[in-house]
């Protein structure tokens, strides 16, 4: 005869058991979540040891400044480097450069002061606040810049100085808002499409690659780019495959470097309002000559599915690939 139990003392029981089994079980979760954070905190320590800190100064404005500190990471998922910006807007006065402490702050790996005419009290001040700090410093910055090459050398800092980011033509006569944004532009487009940008991007990553080293405790000597990109430095830089693509980008860099001139001339050398104001518009509209004949340049490359790009992997090393539908590779 099966022995009778009371429905209330099965169901307390059922429960208790079911209790049990689910303490267990979180018990058992909490562990395997507590194993995976461990797991995680240590593959982030272990991450940020690696990382390198680049700080960007920007004091004024030449065409590279848009887009200098994003070559470094272009699709904002690198893990071995991080970036900070310090920027004054369009003026570059010691007094702006004084912007550059807040950047220090920061305790960065490598100070990158991004100006034109390096040779100014203000990108001075900028980069020897830099030095006091102990940090290394590379300059980037226009053909004005060539006047401090010989104390940029002899004080150790790194230099790109690009022939090809010209002056604008600052005549109020002339220039608005508008102009000022399709002139950077222009530049824009001829110093991506014709090699410069490859330039700046390989040069930063050889040296964060260096202080990589150097932070995993390898004894390396760091070497500072020092480098005055010309036209045909860049287009060689660039990869073309196709000669009539080199020599487009090359035509599109020169005319680049000429227009700093006529925009020399007309901001600071002729007087006269009905002399200037040609000059000066003669200039921008060169430099639009100019963007289209680096872009052409590109779409050489493309016809002949030969466009060189290098992405970068998310350890930071540099990829290639030429085939569109292809994988980058090492």
């Amino acid at each position: 005869m099966s022995q009778w139990k009371c429905p209330l003392t099965s169901f307390v029981e059922r429960e208790t058991a079911s209790t049990q089994h689910f303490l267990a079980l979180q018990s058992h979760l909490s562990c395997i979540s507590i194993s995976f954070i461990f797991f995680e905190i240590n593959a982030r320590a272990e991450m940020t040891a690696e990382v390198v800190k680049v700080g960007f100064v920007k004091l004024g404005n030449i065409g590279a400044s848009r887009i200098v500190d994003l070559v470094l990471d272009e699709r904002a998922d690198r893990e071995d480097v991080d970036v900070r910006v310090v920027g004054t807007g369009a003026k570059l006065t010691p007094e702006h450069a004084e912007a550059t402490s807040e950047l220090l702050n920061w305790n960065p790996d490598l100070v990158v002061v991004v100006s034109p005419n390096a040779a100014l009290p203000g990108p001075k001040k900028a980069r020897e606040m830099a030095k006091e700090q102990g940090l290394p410093c590379i300059v980037i910055s226009d053909a004005p810049a060539k006047k401090a090459v010989k104390a940029l050398k002899e004080e150790g800092f790194g230099y790109i100085l690009i022939m090809g980011d010209p002056m604008i033509g600052a005549r109020r006569e002339f220039l608005d808002a508008v102009e000022m944004s399709m002139f950077n532009a222009n530049v824009l487009a001829v110093l991506t499409a014709t090699g410069v940008v490859r330039i700046l991007q390989e040069e930063l990553d050889a040296v964060i690659e260096q202080i990589k080293k150097r932070k995993a405790g390898e004894s390396v000597e760091l070497k500072l780019p020092q480098i005055e990109v010309t036209a045909e430095l860049a287009a060689e830089r660039a990869g073309f495959s196709n000669p009539y693509a080199k020599a487009k980008a090359i035509a599109a860099l020169a005319m680049a470097e000429k227009v700093a001139d006529l925009d020399v001339q007309g901001c600071f050398v002729v007087k006269e309002a009905e002399r200037y104001v040609p000059l000066v518009a003669a200039a921008h509209e060169m430099l639009s000559a100019a963007a289209k004949l680096a872009m052409e340049a590109r779409e050489i490359e493309k016809y002949g599915d030969s466009l060189l790009r290098v992405p970068h992997a998310r350890t930071g090393e540099l990829l290639r690939k030429v085939k569109l539908m292809e994988k980058p590779t090492s």
